[in-house]
């Protein structure tokens, strides 16, 4: 293994810088693995803009990246639940590089089914969508409304539900041009909210009671219509802010309607926490992701020299899926 390995920076510009770095160790508690595919997710674009001096940025530099998929080159003391060769998928800051060294709580194994390019896109959805579930405390044959289904990690969401055994789907999209996609995905019932009132529309296809489970990705209006599209006693769990993180509500309907709001953000400050939500949506989803009812979308793989071409598809919004880098 060299002593140094290629990996990403950003802060220094627009796009992503390549440098020559050492590779890490794995001390306690880590392991050390070799990447062969990452993948982008929504946070590596926003990081990317609120670091960039040349557009008012705070010009400070970080190593990019959260998402990865390997194998595992080197494990630390303590370690006993993940041995050397073992493919696995995880999530873990700096993960734009050849090697990414990670908490052995945030990895899972990857399904022999699966090859690395498809494993990489998977941990955020699993983790978020899966622990938003458990959060609103989803049970089998209920309800879901998932709103912003058409983004990567949404379309794992539907996924995920079906296969817990939602009893009814309920996806949004701002057009009814990726309803299909929606369908294919899980989603039994299609709002395109651009074209439909969001509170009605869902009330319709509940028989007038509401959906029993929210997961918003969408933050803005679309959170404050979800409240009266709820059922007495429902759940709406805020997961993303792809419109604004601002929202006015009616309290009439929140306190009427008695409904429970939670908000979830699976960082890594509390890495144990963490782990305990990446480890009960593997015992719950691998078997899944295996024999295929689990697979994220994947909408471009580029190399990894071409990391300011994958950046720029993130920032178009046109990606349908998850876009990938092979690591060289």
């Amino acid at each position: 293994m060299s002593a140094t390995m290629t990996a990403l920076f950003g802060g220094t510009g627009p796009d992503w810088e390549a440098r020559e770095v050492a590779v890490p160790s794995a001390g306690p508690g880590r392991l050390l693995v070799r990447a062969h595919a990452v993948a982008l997710n929504n946070a590596d674009a926003a990081m990317l803009a609120g670091a960039d001096p040349t557009a008012g940025g705070t010009g400070q530099e970080y190593q990019a990246g959260f998402e990865f998929a390997g194998e595992v080159l080197a494990v630390g003391e303590n370690v006993e639940s993940v041995a050397v060769g073992a493919r696995v998928m995880g999530t873990s800051p700096a993960s734009f590089a050849q090697y990414v060294l990670v908490d052995h709580r945030h990895v899972l194994p990857v399904p022999d089914e699966l090859g690395y390019e498809e494993a990489c896109a998977l941990p955020t959805g699993l983790l978020t969508e899966h622990g938003a579930l458990m959060a609103g405390g989803f049970t089998a044959g209920q309800t879901v409304l998932i709103t912003g289904a058409t983004s990567s990690i949404g379309l794992i969401g539907l996924q995920i539900a079906r296969t817990l055994g939602a009893g009814q789907i309920i996806a949004t999209t701002r057009t009814a041009a990726k309803a299909n996609l929606l369908k294919r995905s899980g989603a039994d019932t299609v709002v395109a909210t651009g074209e439909q009132d969001l509170t009605t529309a869902v009330l319709a296809a509940t028989g007038g009671q509401g959906t029993d489970v929210v997961l918003d990705h969408v933050g803005g209006q679309t959170f404050a219509d979800c409240l009266p599209a709820t059922r007495v006693a429902g759940t709406i769990v805020n997961i993303g802010r792809l419109d604004t993180a601002v929202s006015t509500l009616d309290l009439d309907a929140l306190s009427y309607r008695l409904l429970r709001l939670r908000g979830v953000s699976f960082g890594f400050s509390r890495a144990g926490e963490l782990g305990a939500v990446i480890a009960s949506a593997g015992q719950q989803l691998l078997p899944a992701v295996a024999d295929g009812r689990v697979r994220p979308l994947i909408d471009s793989t580029f190399s990894f020299d071409r990391a300011d071409e994958a950046a720029a598809r993130l920032r178009s919004h046109q990606a349908g899926g998850k876009i990938v880098l092979s690591v060289p």
